[in-house]
């Protein structure tokens, strides 16, 4: 068992203003894995004022050379630790071991060498032709940040939001979740070792309360949020009054189309694991799966074959497909979705129980639905969890129309033989991401977000730096 007693505020281990903890349950048996801190108000309150302090100290005066460097130690340092980090995310929130070196660790050190890459070539100012006089226009610092971190990939969310603000010389406050804070505090010794300069990072794992703690503080001038659409309309709200900056990275409910001309034996098993990565706790899944009638029984008869070859059980073997949700509220949740596709009519293919043998953990079989309809509950709310539903499509159009007939614009795929097709089609669909005949729907030099309720703003790639900047302009003496 992990057990931790200081928090990382301000670049050093300080004692928490409370002796609150944490204690984290394994998905897969219900054993103790860990007992952390649990930060407090008061804690959040010197580590904002540290992180105030720190914009007018050292960190203010580094080069964007500096701090690509910083980050690509922190990325090298992450790397080193890479087994253990992976176990630990394992271990408090169930992710497969098949997954979680990649998913869960790599996948974050791409995100900060991508904003390394981003420093080398980014411009912080240029100067321009006014009316009058030339004129500055610069990219500063926004200041002091809060980042909320979900607990399904702590690791690489955190890095979306650390990357940006390390990148743009910003400091920042981070707030793991309940659910799979452990990991986090790997993160922060790594950031020990860089030598920051005092006050440019804290670490605060913590609940709800401290989350809206963080949001209105007069000390945080941008929040970045990650998490539930319902909760990002409240943080989004708040920052709305404050007049603070926002980035909010929001719920999906993704479409995967097959088109009619795709070669299953590649389709089939990069969407299937697209819509099931992770145990289905993936913003980005792809979990409405649109199918052409003309191929309708085909698809799905091979989409059952693939689930049921998949491997459920402990996360911790390396063979592992799917593994445990992350609490028991989690797989109630999804056995409530369950029950309400098939009170809508929907037919259940293959799973919609609890695996046998796996009674301690919080396990539900990956699902697949067929014939759903689009309006469903089902097919409109996220579930976050193994469910899959197939809906049939005529012709393109429609399943343009089927697709974009969503309240979120998250992610998406188009799985064709024909790219330029694929292209074509992907074009049409509203949202902030569309893959072509790929499973990798998030790309880490690249900008991250989505449409309509999926959310506001984008992370990664050289515009998710700019949302960690303020825009000003300074002119210049005539002549």
């Amino acid at each position: 068992m992990i057990e931790r007693t200081n928090l990382l505020i301000g670049g050093e281990w300080e004692e928490p203003a409370t002796g609150d903890t944490f204690e984290v349950r394994s998905p897969h048996d219900q054993e103790v894995v860990a007992v952390v801190p649990k930060a407090a108000p008061a804690d959040a309150d010197l580590a904002l004022e540290r992180a105030r302090t720190a914009l007018g100290g050292p960190w203010a005066t580094t080069s964007p050379k500096e701090r690509a460097e910083l980050i690509r130690q922190l990325s090298a340092a992450l790397q080193g630790r890479s087994q253990e980090i992976a176990a630990t995310v394992t271990a408090e929130m169930g992710s497969p071991a098949k997954f979680a070196l990649f998913g869960q660790v790599f996948a974050a050190t791409s995100v900060l060498d991508g904003y390394a890459e981003v420093l080398e070539s980014f411009s912080f100012e240029e100067t321009r032709n006014g009316i009058i006089s030339p004129v500055l226009v610069q990219k500063v610092p926004v200041g002091v940040a809060a980042g909320i971190v979900p607990w399904n990939v702590p690791l690489v969310i955190s890095s979306f939001k650390l990357g940006a603000a390390l990148a743009a010389g910003a400091t920042i406050v981070l707030k793991p979740s309940p659910e799979a804070p452990v990991s986090s505090f790997l993160l922060a010794d790594a950031l020990i070792e860089l030598g920051l300069p005092p006050g440019v990072v804290s670490i605060l794992p913590g609940d709800a309360d401290l989350g809206r703690h963080l949001v209105s503080h007069p000390f945080v001038d941008k929040v970045s949020f990650t998490g539930s659409s319902a909760a990002g309309r409240i943080v989004g709200a708040t920052c709305g009054e404050l007049l603070k900056r926002c980035t909010l990275e929001l719920g999906g409910k993704s479409a995967g189309i097959i088109l009619d001309d795709a070669d299953l034996t590649t389709t089939v098993p990069q969407l299937l694991d697209a819509g099931l990565q992770n145990n289905g706790q993936v913003c980005a899944a792809q979990t409405r799966i649109l199918v052409p009638r003309s191929r309708h029984a085909e698809i799905v008869d091979a989409m059952a074959d693939h689930i049921r070859s998949l491997v459920v059980g402990d996360p911790s073997a390396p063979d592992t497909d799917v593994g445990p949700l992350v609490a028991g509220r989690q797989r109630d949740r999804v056995e409530g979705y369950i029950a309400a596709g098939l009170d809508e009519g929907a037919r259940l293919v293959v799973g919609g129980r609890r695996p046998s043998g796996l009674d301690a953990g919080h396990y539900v079989e990956p699902t697949l639905f067929d014939d759903v309809d689009n309006r469903s509950r089902i097919a409109r709310e996220e579930i976050f969890g193994p469910v899959l539903s197939v809906i049939p499509y005529a012709d393109d159009d429609e399943a343009v129309a089927l697709a974009n007939d969503s309240d979120f614009g998250l992610s998406g795929s188009v799985w064709t033989t024909d790219t330029d097709r694929g292209v074509a089609v992907a074009g049409r669909i509203r949202t902030g991401t569309c893959a072509v005949s790929s499973g990798i729907v998030v790309d880490p030099k690249s900008p991250f977000g989505g449409f309509k309720a999926s959310g506001i703003g984008r992370e990664m790639g050289p515009e998710g730096l700019a949302a960690f900047l303020e825009t000003r302009t300074v002119v210049l003496p005539p002549g």
